[in-house]
Parts: structure tokens; sequence; C-alpha cells
């Protein structure tokens, strides 16, 4: 074996580039439940961000959209959901207009559009198979000078006439999510809820009788409060209703008394997550089996299970697969189908059948292998924080078998601060992590307070202190680890994408910890983001920070755009221009102050982009623009070829 040559901390050259990244890799973003074969979304950055329908049966996997057709819906503009499969017909929104249009699979036919011409989006739809029609999430846009208006709607599945227009069923609450029709086609379940509240705050489970010529009788509640967070609604075989709700402190399995209004039965009884944070339709953490038993995904300390629940006695027995992550959790094929991943693995769809208790994966989101001498694996670690709390997150140190740094050399650390801000990062195998341990650049990446996969208590802990909390966290994550001797205390960076750039921004600008930082479409003016924003999040901050205007003086206090002179160290931004979430004049201002003040700053923008970058060349563009940033500034010399970007004040 080869001595390992001799550099210091960030020289090291990786065969992990930014091109292998996005050559080799695809997202996976929902599984699409059908009987007879799996279908997933998969997000592909060499074809320009495209979100591609999938099919796998037993002569493998195939693209079933055309390649000019992107199936994406923009409803709460973080979509989901976009496709229902039934009986070999596919109704999927289409990214350009976002009509609903209908493929028969089996002929490889052209899709043809099935709702109007006219600014509708559409998610979340379930098949009604009585009626031969769609029931769906629907958000009109039609007057540009009012908030949109969201409501479920029925669509007729049939091609007919397309400038027919959808059905209203409900309506007249802010947000809908997640309609699911009983078995027999008699009751339809779903959720709703009202500003200022975010489905993880509180949301309410409705039930009405469908009547005989489609529409709904009066709805009744379930469960579920202003203060009572209740998570995907579905209907057991034997008829049913289901649900998952936070009443205890944890997301835990319930079963409705649909008989009588709000009683149900606690299934399960775990300090363990079944829920996951609603930021996008069709979020799924359990599925059934048959109508005494379940499989679903368990998160306890930030780490995912799989798990078979049985739905008489509340019995929860581990599967022992190897996956620490897991979502979008579906009854397909015969089985159960999951996105998972692990440290040593990439996300994978995998199919896990019941009988047998195997695992198949059908298909990874990368190939590429990594040599397991340069793959850094993750160490959980807890570490104090303020008031006596402890917080979490995962430490990667900095690793390459063909590289060594010099004796006594500590390498730079890179803090991570994800997106949301109610979120949370996983241990899964991420080559753009890897992408920066293995040029020996360790990286922490934090679960802060207000993180899902803790409990409530841990997720509200950022209510009223956004800002302030993760910024906490995030800041005494680096010190734990520099008082561990982990890490170089001179060459701290933070980065983040989105409220992880709120926290970035925060962070460089009201303390004095981080020597440099990156924010990514990241937000730097709370009043900016609460009156600016898309209707989904527009009140978010209500919670987060306070009322708004009532509370301005938090949001003037909070937001770094009002204080840039107490911030004193480079910073690189990079921000889509089509970003409807965070807009471009966050990034733009913040660079404009920090060019004023005579800092070194880099602004990257990227023409067609919008919340989160898609195409592959603005990936490749993003991450090896951070990194060149870090070298000059930190003063080590990347190893490639990494392409410069312009750095404004650097000293010659």
């Amino acid at each position: 074996m080869a001595q390992p040559q001799t550099a210091p901390y960030g020289n090291w050259r990786s065969t992990i580039t930014a091109r292998l990244i996005t050559a080799q890799t695809v997202g996976f973003l929902d599984i699409a439940p059908a009987p007879d074969a799996v279908y997933w979304i998969e997000t592909r950055p060499a074809e320009a961000g495209r979100y591609v329908l999938v099919r796998h049966d037993d002569e493998g996997a195939r693209d079933c959209t055309p390649s000019d057709y992107n199936a994406r819906t923009l409803v709460h503009e973080y979509g989901g959901a976009p496709v229902c499969v039934h009986d070999g017909v596919a109704y999927f929104s289409n990214f350009t207009d976002q009509r609903i249009y209908r493929q028969t699979l089996a002929e490889d036919s052209a899709p043809v559009a099935i709702t109007p011409e006219r600014p509708l989006r559409f998610a979340d739809a379930a098949f009604d198979a009585t009626r031969d029609r769609l029931i769906a999430v629907c958000e009109d846009h039609s007057d540009p000078d009012a908030e949109a208006v969201n409501s479920l709607v029925s669509i007729g599945a049939a091609i007919g006439d397309a400038s027919v227009e959808p059905q209203t069923l409900a309506e007249g609450r802010d947000f809908y999510a997640a309609p699911q029709l009983s078995p027999d086609g008699s009751q339809l379940a779903w959720l709703e809820w009202d500003h200022p509240n975010m489905p993880w705050d509180g949301t309410e489970l409705k039930l009405a009788r469908v009547n005989d010529d489609g529409s709904l009788g009066p709805p009744r509640l379930v469960a579920g409060a202003n203060d009572e967070s209740i998570f995907q609604p579905a209907w057991s075989p034997d008829g049913r209703l289901y649900f998952v709700s936070d009443r205890s402190g944890w997301w835990n399995l319930y079963r409705a008394d649909t008989e009588h209004d709000t009683r149900s039965e606690r299934i399960v009884e775990i300090d363990a997550e079944l829920g996951q944070p609603h930021w996008g339709f069709g979020t799924r953490t359990y599925a059934f089996v048959s109508p005494t038993q379940a499989v679903a995904a368990v998160g306890r300390q930030g780490s995912w299970s799989l798990a078979a629940i049985d739905l008489e006695s509340g019995e929860v027995q581990d599967l022992g697969t190897p996956y620490t992550e897991i979502h979008a959790v579906n009854a397909a094929a015969g089985g159960v189908v999951f996105i998972g991943g692990a440290p040593d693995r990439s996300p994978a769809v995998v199919l896990y059948d019941p009988a047998s208790g195997q695992c198949r994966e059908l298909r990874r989101a990368s190939s590429v292998e990594i040599d397991p001498g340069d793959l850094s694996l993750p160490e959980a670690i807890e570490f104090p924080t303020e008031d006596g709390l402890t917080a979490h997150a995962f430490f990667y140190p900095a690793r390459n078998a063909d590289f060594q740094a010099p004796d006594g050399d500590r390498p730079p650390l890179l803090v991570m601060s994800h997106g949301g801000p109610t979120g949370a990062t996983s241990d899964t195998l991420n080559l753009r992590r890897q992408f920066w341990t293995s040029r020996g650049i360790a990286v922490l990446d934090v679960n802060y307070g207000g993180s899902t996969g803790y409990g409530r208590d841990y997720r509200r802990r950022l209510n009223g202190k956004w800002g302030i909390v993760d910024v906490d966290d995030c800041v005494n994550g680096a010190r734990f680890l520099v008082e561990r001797g982990d890490v170089d205390p001179n060459r701290l960076a933070i980065t983040g994408g989105s409220a992880g750039g709120w926290t970035t921004l925060c962070a460089l600008t009201f303390r004095d910890v981080f020597a440099a930082g990156a924010s990514h479409f990241g937000v730097s003016d709370a009043e900016g983001l609460a009156t600016e924003t898309h209707k989904f999040e527009s009140r978010y901050m209500d919670s987060m920070i306070g009322p708004f205007p009532e509370r301005r003086d938090l949001y003037d206090a909070r937001s770094p755009i009002h204080h840039t002179d107490q911030l004193n160290c480079p910073v690189a931004f990079f921000q889509g221009l089509e970003d409807k979430i965070v807009l471009p004049d966050q990034s733009e201002r913040m660079a404009d102050a920090l060019r004023a003040k005579g800092l070194p700053v880099a602004y990257l923008a990227f023409e067609g982009e919008q919340h989160g970058f898609r195409r592959a060349e603005n990936i490749e563009a993003a991450l090896e623009g951070e990194l060149y940033f870090y070298g000059r500034i930190f003063g080590f010399d990347p190893a490639g070829d990494i392409a410069p970007i312009p750095i404004d004040n650097l000293p010659h």
C-alpha cells in the first residue's frame, strides 16, 4: 500500500469532483403508489433539473414522461406529489404550464392536458375510480394582486374538453393537503389549516361523506387543533382511518373512530417520531401490508429505521434494515417501497418484501463508488448549548486515503446549517459533504434546536428565537470541536441555503466565531421575507420571530441586512434569479453592503434557477466556487481544475 502524501488540509486532490457528482447522481422526490409496479419521481441535474416519472417492473426501469415534459408542481412553491398513477395511466402536473396531463403508459402515448390553460396549480391527487376523476389540491393564482386561493377540487380523468373547470369540493381554509378516499369511495379525509400555522404547528383532519353526485357532505373534525400537528391520514385495506399526531410530544400513530367526532385510539406509544415536516406534498412515513400490520419509518435522535407495527397490539418491531434515513414509504408491487440511505450508501429506491424480510434496491441515486479509505463516516455528537441544553450534529472528519496533513496541523471546519428551518439533516451518504472532507476540510452538519426527529419540544425550541437558538447551536458545535482539538480554531466557516443561509448570515453578523461563510439563496431581511415571499411561508415568522408588523422591532433586530456594521469577515453569495421564496435582492443587498465596507465578497447569480439549484452546471459552479472562495480566504490552494470566481476587495 502506497504511503500517503503529505499536504496541507484543503490542498488534497480528490476524485470526488463537482462534475462527477452531477453527471452520475440523480435525486428521488416521491414514490407514486400502484399495485402493479413501482413508480417514482427522479430529479436529474444533467437534464437541466428535469423531474421524470420512472416505472420499475419485472423488465427493469424505464422513463415514462417524454423528454419535453417535466413532472413538477409548484403548489406551495416546494411542490411534491406531482403524479397520480391508476390502472396504467399517469396523471401529472407539467412544470411549464402547471396543467395536469393524462398519459396511457403501456401505449407510450403522448400526454394530453385535462385541465384548463389558466393559472391553476395542482398537487397530491387521489384517484376516485367510482367516479373516474381526480381529487386534488388546487392553488389558484388568477388574481396577481391577491393571495393565492387553495381548495380541494375534482377533475375529470377522461380525455375530453380540457377547458372544463375543476369542481370545488372544499374551500375557505388557507391550506389543504392529503386528500384520501376510503377503499369503497364513500368517504374523503383530508388535512386543512390556516395562517399563521405551518403544518407542523397545527392542522385539522376532516372527514366527509361523498354524495352520489360527487359533492361532499358536511365535513366533520376527526382530530387536530391549532396546537396539534396531524400528519398523513391513510385508510387501511379494511377501511379504517389512521393518522399521525404529535399530541403526546412525539409524532405517533393513531386510529380514528369515524363514527364519533374527535375520538381516536393511540396505536403506537413510543418516544420516537413517525412523522416528518410537511414541506412537500406526498410526505409519507408508513404503509399498510395488511389490515393488521403496517411498516413505518421510525425516527430516534436524528436517525431512522424501518419497523413493523402490529395495528392491534401496537407492538413496534425493528426490521433490521441497513438504512438510517427513510422517507416516502408507500405500498406498491406487493411490498413496501421507500427512499432509503445510510452513511455508507447513497439514497436509493428500495423495495421491502414483508414475506421474506429482504430489501432490494431498484435504483441508487449515485453510481459513484467511493474508495472506503476516502469515505468520511459521521459521528453523531451531542454538545452543550445555551440554557443548559444540548444540541445535535453529525461530525465528518477530513479523510483521504492518499493524503495526510503535516504533523500538528488541524483542518478547517465547515459548519453546515440545514434549511427549513423546520427540517433536519441526516447521516446518509451525501457526495457534496464528501466533496469537502476528501479535500481535507472537516464538516459539522448541525441539527440545531428547531430541527425535527427529536420530538416536539426540540422542534419548538426555535419558536420566537429564530436567528438566536439556531445560531447558538452552530457556534457551540464549532466550539465543541475546537475544544476537542479536532479542528483549526482560526479557520472556521459556516454555510447554508435558504433558512440555513439566514443562520449563516446571522452567525457571521452577530457572533465573532467564524472567519468566513457562504449563503446559498439565504434570508438576510426577515421583514422582506414576511412581506414578499409566497403564501405558504408568508406567516411562518409569526411563530419563529413574532407577529408582523406588530413586532417589526424584532425583525429589524434579527436581520443581518440592518447590521452590516457588525459583519467583519468575507462572505460568498449564490443566488437563483427566479427564486420566488427568497427573492434575489436578499443576497444582492448584502453583497453590496460588504463591497461598500471593503470586505472580500463574491456574488454568483444563476439565470433560470429558482429556490435551490437543479441544473448540473450551476450545482458545479456553486460547489467549486465556494471551495475556491475558502481557499483564497484561508490560504490554501485547492487541487484539481477548480474554476476561479470573482472576489471583490480581495487583498493581493
